[in-house]
């Protein structure tokens, strides 16, 4: 299990030590791990050590320190580095250790543009550069440390640093492309508590945090540009807390996998009951009865029209289905909207509604949510952006979908306060979150799940774990106070995510190749072989 704290839980963790006198002892752990990291990436991209090309870019402060230390440990080790200086001061200590190691040190023009002078730092007199000129040192790299901004800023990149960032975009955009990017810390223009994003930010492929995850770097938007995290410890993780944020790793995954027991029935593993489809949208509701097949349902009793049942019945022979506009036999869960239209099917999704039970609660079915009465943890809502702005609007928040993806958390946690419900709100950065609850991060998947019918998978994927129990509240238990319905809902997305990368191939060290939504749907099944 990856737990994230937010900026401020890591510097209160961080004040006894400072307090104490020991930041120097932080920054030395901190940028020790960094430069780690960076020569592991070095040997995995079978660059040798000895002569390879390391660039900062550098701020004020302790991320600018951090960085400054790194390179000085880095050019101990023969490597070529050079810090470009984004700010008119630099952590003084850090720049000294960086030239007595025999590094280059440069400052950028604070207008980009002024060629040739040099800048008395108080300790060196370093040249400056224009814009033109980092540009190029930072494209010449093998890897390019980003350690501008950290924790401790508001605001993102300004002057010259946020137009060198643009410079380097710009060589992404028009396919020159770009050295390997290292964040430190956490990429700058990236709010380190709720993800949200403020002027140009520099995509990293690992962000090396320090003492914890970030909770901004598991939150959409600033997620994508984080890469992979990894957390270097400095001695003050005991006085974290209790994450903010949570992700299931592959071994929670495994363990939370509902497995049968040797006397079990198809009633004991659970009916899910599904209104989906209508003759508009009939593929809908088939996807959603394939996905939670996949998933381990005990049995699938299908409701909607006679057309959508005979295509269920012609393509899975093992769904019972109904036509009747009453429901009826046994059901523990429900998945309720996917592809809904007309009266009828709109009717059946408010029976399965009145009754109390467990519920994924999609697309069509999602105006059938008004405002809370009461806490209704077991509907779990599975809104897209464009989807949860709606609701929230029609709750009285307006948002659009922009306002949502640049929001996700905020967003997120407002529509979970508003209805009383679970939500799972779909995107390459799954978040799933309930009343009372701590917020779940899930990224297990692959662009390549962008597409049609994807999501009527996940939700039959979701419905076969509620009509199955669940994640024990037993297992949550060991989570704090996760809940019950996030964390199902949480698995449920790392089981998607995990069958298109089995689809795509990516799961096999593959590059990934186009699939489809039955694609999906049929390998939801090999997650559970999975180690």
């Amino acid at each position: 299990m990856i737990g994230a704290h937010s900026a401020d839980q890591v510097r209160a963790a961080e004040r006894p030590a400072l307090d104490a006198g020991m930041g120097a002892e932080l920054m030395c752990r901190a940028s020790y791990g960094l430069a780690l990291t960076i020569t592991r990436e070095l040997r995995a991209r079978r660059v040798r050590i000895y002569g390879a090309r390391v660039t900062g870019l550098i701020g004020k402060g302790n991320n600018g320190g951090d960085g400054l230390w790194a390179l000085a440990f880095l050019a101990r080790r023969g490597v070529a580095v050079t810090a470009v200086l984004v700010d008119a001061s630099a952590h003084a200590e850090g720049l000294a250790a960086l030239l007595a190691a025999g590094g280059r040190a440069v400052h950028l023009a604070p207008d980009g543009s002024v060629p040739g002078g040099s800048t008395d730092d108080g300790a060196a007199r370093l040249p400056l550069c224009t814009l033109t000129e980092a540009r190029d040192e930072c494209v010449r790299a093998d890897v390019l440390i980003d350690a501008i901004l950290g924790t401790g800023a508001r605001g993102g990149l300004r002057g010259a640093a946020a137009g060198l960032v643009e410079l380097l975009l710009r060589e992404r955009s028009e396919g020159r492309g770009l050295p390997h990017v290292v964040a430190c810390d956490i990429p700058s223009g990236v709010d380190p508590t709720t993800g949200e994003v403020t002027g140009p930010v520099l995509p990293a492929g690992i962000t090396v945090t320090f003492a914890a995850a970030k909770t901004g770097l598991f939150l959409p938007p600033g997620a994508a540009s984080a890469g992979r995290v990894e957390v270097i410890p400095i001695g003050v993780e005991g006085r974290l807390g209790e994450p903010v944020v949570r992700r299931l790793g592959a071994e929670d995954v495994s363990r939370l996998l509902p497995r049968p027991a040797a006397e079990g029935h198809k009633y004991t593993r659970g009916v899910l009951g599904v209104v989906a489809g209508s003759e508009e949208y009939p593929g809908a509701a088939l996807l959603a009865c394939a996905g939670a097949l996949s998933a381990g349902a005990g049995m699938v009793r299908y409701f909607g029209p006679p057309s959508v049942a005979a295509l269920i019945n012609a393509a899975l022979p093992e769904v019972v289905c109904h036509t009747g506009p009453e429901l009826q036999g046994r059901v523990q869960a429900w998945v309720l909207g996917s592809g809904v239209s007309g009266k009828e099917q709109l009717d059946r999704c408010r029976q399965a509604l009145s009754l109390g039970q467990p519920a994924v609660v999609d697309a069509g079915a999602l105006d059938l949510v008004g405002e809370r009465a009461e806490d209704r943890p077991e509907l779990i809502l599975t809104p897209h952006a464009g989807e949860l702005a709606r609701l929230l609007t029609r709750l009285g928040t307006e948002r659009d979908r922009a306002e949502v993806e640049a929001t996700a958390g905020a967003s997120l946690r407002e529509a979970v306060r508003l209805t009383g419900t679970t939500i799972l709100l779909k995107g390459p950065h799954t978040l799933c979150h309930e009343p009372g609850g701590i917020l779940f991060s899930q990224a297990d998947g692959t662009p390549w799940l962008a597409t049609a019918g994807s999501g009527d998978v996940l939700a039959g994927v979701l419905g076969a774990l509620l009509a199955q129990g669940g994640v024990a509240p037993s297992s949550v238990g060991e989570m704090g106070d996760a809940g019950h319905w996030a964390a199902t809902a949480a698995l449920a997305a790392a089981v998607h995510g995990r069958a298109g990368r089995i689809a795509s191939g990516e799961a096999d060290g593959g590059r990934g190749h186009p699939i489809s939504a039955r694609d999906i749907a049929n390998a939801v099944r090999f997650v559970w072989d999975a180690p």
